[in-house]
């Protein structure tokens, strides 16, 4: 199974989303609250290169925010990642 981190952020409705979807997915996921201005968030933008949340990793690559995992599940492509 892979491996799922995702940094959040507790008032964003993007990360609520985003980890509605994995669960029902039936996957676990580490999740690393990550509000502004925490060294959890100074970690998501040096990994992801990005300043919002959620940023999601799966087995150490980013798939990006919330819009980016929808879409993934949209185009069939998640559940394949997911069982990696």
């Amino acid at each position: 199974m892979a491996k799922i981190e995702i940094y959040t952020q507790d008032w964003c409705p993007y990360c609520v989303r985003a980890k509605s979807l994995l669960s029902k997915k039936n996957v676990e996921f580490r999740e690393i609250d990550a509000p502004g201005g925490s060294p959890a968030r100074a970690e998501a933008l040096a990994r992801s290169g990005r300043t919002s949340v959620p940023q999601i990793f799966i087995d150490g690559t980013l798939i990006g925010g919330c819009d980016d995992l929808m879409a993934l599940d949209r185009a069939g492509k998640l559940n394949a990642m997911l069982a990696a």
